[in-house]
């Protein structure tokens, strides 16, 4: 009997420790009707993509002068193009493609791939290589005579520095990327090999910008919503970890400065994707 005791004052030492090393940052926000809305950010791994990139570009340059002709990241390419349209508004798409298949990586949320039938490059969120085949390496978009946007693709997925330039030759919009994600951007893992990405913080100019995610454990998106200048803006949606089924659907303000609206659930799913509570004040 006192051997069981002590046995059980040491477990319940050991779990209430472990508890304690355990615990984590939790963003919550509570809206509605009491309810709450729960970033969770407790994974071990946390990866600074610039920094990320910075070590990248040290490799890049080492390797700079044994670069062959149409090999990029490693990888064996092809050239080819498309064009589209007539006189000066012809559209010509100049990009390259690997040799052999390749899949992207299945966190990526917008995949560049040429589709065989269409024809025309296509972005999406799933990737068939029966129906096309990812772009990776240079891409330049022309129209006319002048050069309406340029970068590189990794495997299907925008990399390193993007710019878009008007027809007067104006540039418009310069980013920069990190297979797939922006560049400033903060990537959280569940695990410490770097295979279960958790979380994606979008950075952009040091504050939040773009879209958030957050994934479940088996792979699949748990929430996803937009920040502009730090502050969540419009529809939030959290999902089951199955089928891409959504849970609950968090409305924010429509727009930066609309100060005075109250964020409010406007809908929720059971498990079979029934709606439980629907938010009929807009």
């Amino acid at each position: 009997m006192h051997f069981k005791i002590h046995t059980y004052f040491i477990s319940v030492f050991l779990f209430m420790t472990i508890s304690h090393v355990l615990i984590a940052q939790v963003e919550e926000d509570t809206v509605g009707r009491g309810k709450s809305f729960s970033l969770i950010r407790e994974s071990p791994v946390t990866i600074d993509l610039e920094k990320e990139d910075e070590e990248a570009e040290k490799d890049k340059k080492k390797e700079k002068k044994k670069r062959k002709k149409k090999i990029f990241y490693g990888i064996k390419t092809k050239k080819t193009f498309i064009r589209s349209g007539k006189g000066d508004r012809e559209v010509l798409e100049v990009f390259y493609y690997p040799k052999e298949p390749l899949l992207p990586d299945p966190f990526v949320q917008e995949i560049y791939w040429f589709d065989y039938e269409k024809k025309k490059i296509r972005k999406s969120r799933d990737f068939d290589p029966k129906k096309g085949v990812v772009l990776h390496g240079p891409y330049k978009k022309i129209v006319g005579e002048q050069i309406m946007e340029e970068g590189i693709f990794y495997i299907g997925a925008k990399h390193g520095r993007w710019t878009r330039y008007s027809n007067k030759d104006v540039l418009m919009d310069k980013r920069k990327y990190f297979k797939g994600w922006p560049k400033e951007s903060l990537v959280r893992f569940y695990d410490v090999k770097r295979e279960k990405l958790k979380e994606v913080i979008p950075i952009v100019n040091g504050v939040k910008e773009g879209t958030y995610y957050y994934f479940h454990e088996n792979g699949k998106v748990g929430i996803k919503g937009k920040y502009s200048e730090d502050v969540k803006v419009g529809s939030w949606t959290e999902y089951y970890n199955f089928r891409r089924r959504r849970k609950k659907e968090i409305q924010y303000r429509p727009d930066l400065y609309d100060e005075q609206y109250q964020a409010h659930i406007s809908r929720e799913w059971n498990r079979r994707g029934q709606i439980v509570y629907e938010n009929t004040v807009r």
